[in-house]
């Protein structure tokens, strides 16, 4: 059976092929900072959501979280994320005034303009809390936002991730992005041999976390052509750690070979775009076509202080379309309403507690 492939392995032409040296340069492309109009319409809407009875924050929707001033800025973030660079940053929201039901009411209301929000975990959790909780990076079981260990780049499992930041660390945790089409330009010039393998299907560990009658790890290619649009599906240490399963192989020379070239291009200083969110700062990233990453990171030792962001995972109407393949993570391809992850024990649930 033939993989799907971009045809010859083409240079790609896509908005989201950018290099963080260029765009470094020009930082009004992506990022966007509020008005004192617009931070008042976002808080006005959270104190209105906070104050009825039956709001829930598993249900919020533009609907019940109104920002006809914002409306427009927040469509034109949805083309960019699935049609532009693929990314946006917005700053000067003054997360210190807000208590962490506020902060998250805002945040969920906002992301409810982009999409629906996807379970990010077992537990079903809509709205995550990326922090060190001092789990074992090296076990298996545990995903690696939960350390203060650099991420490496990947991807999540929905179609854009946003992130809001409570709290920075003392040092490090610096947030990276990088195009994966323009990880695959580089790759079709320097090594198309070794681009090829990064077609094929790949087992990728599901970390403990496996819906009802799948196996414990997933395989899905690194990187996917379909519909005319290249999308990646990526995180290594998951793909490593799949071998631990009964019926994974090892991992080939030449497959490694190419693991390495892609991690090499991405790691390239001129790739790959790097920022420190400070308090306040909400960045929006599609996950189909950019990878993220977080450095390691030294937090503060005053509990209040340490790093702590906000995570929403949203499905997005108007996204591409993914290849069947995608189901076994997704659950589902149709657009919209794809994404998280899900057990047989998940309840969907909005945690504000932050152990």
């Amino acid at each position: 059976m033939s993989i799907p492939m971009p045809p010859k392995l083409d240079l790609l032409q896509h908005p989201s092929a950018w290099h963080g040296n260029t765009l470094t340069q020009h930082p009004t492309q992506w990022c966007y900072t509020l008005t004192t109009a617009e931070i008042s319409e976002l808080e006005q809407a959270a104190e209105c959501f906070i104050q009825q009875p039956e709001g829930d924050l598993t249900q919020i929707c533009p609907a019940s979280f109104p920002l006809p001033l914002l409306s427009s800025k927040l469509q034109a973030l949805h083309q960019q994320l699935i049609n532009g660079l693929g990314f946006e940053l917005w700053r000067g929201l003054p997360i210190n005034r807000y208590s962490l039901t506020e902060a998250a009411v805002i945040f969920c209301g906002l992301g409810s303009y982009l999409g629906a929000a996807c379970s990010q975990n077992a537990q079903g959790h809509l709205l995550g809390h990326v922090k060190d909780t001092s789990a074992n990076a090296q076990d298996n079981d545990v995903r690696i936002y939960q350390t203060a260990q650099r991420q490496t780049f990947h991807t999540d499992s929905a179609d854009v991730v946003g992130l809001l930041c409570l709290h920075a660390a003392r040092s490090g945790g610096d947030s990276m992005l990088v195009s994966t089409v323009s990880i695959y330009n580089a790759l079709a010039q320097e090594c198309p041999e070794l681009l090829v393998e990064l077609f094929k299907p790949i087992a990728t560990d599901r970390r403990g976390e496996v819906p009802a009658g799948e196996k414990p790890y997933f395989e899905i290619p690194l990187l996917n052509w379909f519909d005319g649009q290249l999308t990646g599906m990526y995180q290594r240490q998951y793909i490593e750690s799949a071998i631990r399963h009964p019926g994974v192989p090892e991992l080939s020379e030449t497959y490694v070979q190419a693991l390495d070239a892609f991690d090499r291009i991405a790691n390239n200083p001129d790739m790959h775009l790097k920022m420190r969110l400070q308090p306040g700062d909400m960045q929006f990233v599609h996950n189909h076509s950019l990878l993220h990453d977080r450095t390691s990171f030294i937090d503060w030792s005053e509990p209040e202080r340490r790093r702590h962001l906000l995570r929403l995972w949203l499905s997005v109407p108007g996204d591409r379309q993914l290849p069947g393949v995608f189901k076994q993570r997704f659950g589902s391809i149709d657009v919209g309403q794809r994404g998280g992850i899900k057990t047989a024990t998940t309840t969907l649930c909005v945690p504000l507690a932050t152990n």
